[in-house]
């Protein structure tokens, strides 16, 4: 196992009828902003259930926070709370809205020159408002971490910034409020988490069988709550363990100490970037093209992976192995989720995907730091058709 540091500040408060405990969670004299994205929470009663639990609060709103929240609308929520002297951030939403409320968070206290450099520029996020969040959407795991991602119209360009600072210090988790949940927002989400999984598992052995173990329970739970899910959007019980599976999924914990990849997440963001399409669906296109590409690298650990997930016993170990890749693309596909890009009408312009991690300095990726431009082309080639 490698060397590591763990922390993970954020209160989680789960089950059902949790947002009544908002009161108690926020100080009564913090003037609160609350972010939000379109009418969902309106229309699923999270809305009335949030200003009901903070009627004794000073509350304003701001709405409009996009599914992959844009540089641009974010500012303008920045100079709400600047204009307002807010000093307690409220992201009542799915992952989209949290990590825009946390650029914001980190934004309104910048004070060294345009916002957008904490994420083009890695400029240091020194301080931020306070935040929490009642998450209404199980993917990103964005509830339990510092990371968050934004995209620019005004450059095409979809980045991601890590700050222990804007970690929220709490997250509201009641499975109920996902009940209303459409099809394609629940299947995105199991991908979403699934694959936030595979990024950190499906490296190489360094002694961490915990880890291992842990990474491999979330896997197998979304493989099986997930199918309920969306054959029964109202089953409480399958609901609250695809969103705790979500959380930890991303929470820190199984990372502890082992080598992660983060491959696919970075050739899915500039899917999303130049074609628009939703990050699972990206997800899904990419992570079976990158998992074939790269299985000589990954290939003691996708054995693991095919025999204690998978449950396949076959003895010969390229076999094994790609159909351990092929039964994760059927899960994707079961779930309603496209795997090729061809399906959804993208053949042309993937020269540039390379080209643009390149210009921007992030090549190389990979776990062993080998996925160089000519290496995303082909994965990219692999996934076309």
């Amino acid at each position: 196992m490698q060397n590591f540091r763990f922390h993970n500040p954020t209160e989680i408060v789960f089950g059902r009828d949790s947002i009544t405990e908002l009161a108690s969670l926020i100080p009564r004299e913090a003037k609160v902003l609350m972010l939000y994205g379109g009418g969902s929470i309106k229309r699923n009663g999270v809305y009335d259930q949030v200003r009901s639990a903070l009627r004794n609060h000073h509350v304003i709103e701001f709405s409009g926070i996009e599914p992959n929240p844009r540089h641009e609308t974010c500012m303008k929520a920045v100079d709400l709370a600047r204009r307002e002297k807010v000093d307690f951030l409220l992201s009542v939403g799915g992952g989209s809205v949290l990590d825009g409320t946390k650029y914001i968070a980190a934004a309104v206290l910048f004070e060294d020159g345009d916002p957008w450099d904490i994420l083009a520029r890695n400029a240091p996020v020194r301080q931020a408002l306070p935040l929490g969040c009642v998450l209404t959407l199980p993917a990103t795991g964005s509830e339990s971490n510092g990371f968050s991602v934004i995209s620019r119209d005004a450059s095409g360009e979809k980045l991601a910034f890590y700050s222990p600072l804007v970690y929220p210090k709490f997250a509201v988790l009641d499975p109920a409020v996902t009940f209303t949940l459409d099809a394609r927002q629940t299947a995105n989400g199991i991908v979403d988490a699934y694959a936030h999984v595979l990024e950190q598992y499906l490296t190489y052995n360094v002694n961490a069988p915990l880890q291992d173990r842990q990474a491999e329970a979330i896997l197998l739970t979304l493989i099986e709550e997930g199918s309920k899910v969306l054959r029964d959007p109202e089953n409480y019980n399958a609901r609250a363990n695809v969103m705790w599976s979500a959380t930890n999924a991303l929470n820190g914990l199984i990372a502890c100490g082992v080598p992660q990849d983060w491959t696919t997440h970075m050739i899915g963001h500039e899917l999303t970037a130049l074609y628009g399409l939703d990050h699972g669906q990206t997800l899904a296109v990419v992570f079976p093209a990158t998992l074939r590409r790269l299985r000589e690298n990954k290939r003691e650990k996708l054995a693991q992976y095919g025999r204690r997930v998978w449950h396949l016993d076959i003895p010969e170990e390229d076999a094994l192995i790609e159909q351990a890749i092929e039964r994760t693309e059927a899960f994707f596909r079961s779930l309603g989720v496209k795997t090729r890009l061809a399906e959804y009408g993208i053949r042309e312009g993937l020269e540039r995907i390379p080209e643009r991690l390149e210009k921007r300095g992030a090549l190389p990726l990979g776990e062993r730091g080998d996925v160089d431009a000519d290496v995303v082309r082909e994965i990219l080639a692999c996934c076309a058709e």
